[in-house]
C-alpha cells in the first residue's frame, strides 16, 4: 500500500500563491504517475494536474494552465504543486494521487488512480 499525506493547504487572498506538498510512503516504489485532483463545495472531484515518472510529462486541465506547476522528486518521494494568480474560482480541498502505472500528456488525465491522500483545504478570498 501507499500512504499520500498532502500539506501547504490555508487562505490566501486573490492573486496570492500557495504551495502544496505530498508526501508518499509505504510501496512508494508503485507511485509511478502522481497528479492532484480538487472538489469544491457541491461539485464533483476534477482533476487538476499530473506528472510522470521521470517529471518529463505533466498535464493540465484548461482552467489552472499557465498558473500552477506540478513536480515532483522521486528520491524524496514527494509531489508538489505549485499555484499563482490564485482565483476564488480555486477554492476546494485538493487531493494528491498516485497509480502504479506510469503516464504521458493526455495520459495522465484519463488513468483511474488507484491511491489517494486525505486532502487539504485551500480557500481564496475575493
Amino acid at each position: 500500500q501507499v500512504q499520500l499525506v498532502e500539506s501547504g493547504g490555508g487562505l490566501v487572498q486573490a492573486g496570492g500563491s500557495l504551495r502544496l506538498s505530498c508526501a508518499a510512503s509505504g510501496r512508494t516504489r508503485s507511485t509511478y504517475a502522481m497528479g492532484w485532483f480538487r472538489q469544491a463545495p457541491g461539485k464533483e472531484r476534477e482533476f487538476v494536474a499530473a506528472i510522470s515518472w521521470s517529471g518529463d510529462s505533466t498535464y493540465y486541465t484548461d482552467s489552472v494552465k499557465g498558473r500552477f506547476t506540478i513536480s515532483r522528486d522521486n528520491a524524496k518521494n514527494t509531489v508538489a504543486l505549485q499555484m499563482n494568480a490564485l482565483k476564488p474560482a480555486d477554492t476546494a480541498v485538493y487531493y494528491c494521487t498516485a497509480d502504479e502505472k506510469d503516464c504521458s500528456g493526455v495520459g495522465c488525465y484519463v488513468i483511474d488512480y488507484k491511491y489517494w491522500g486525505q486532502g487539504t483545504q485551500v480557500t481564496v478570498s475575493s
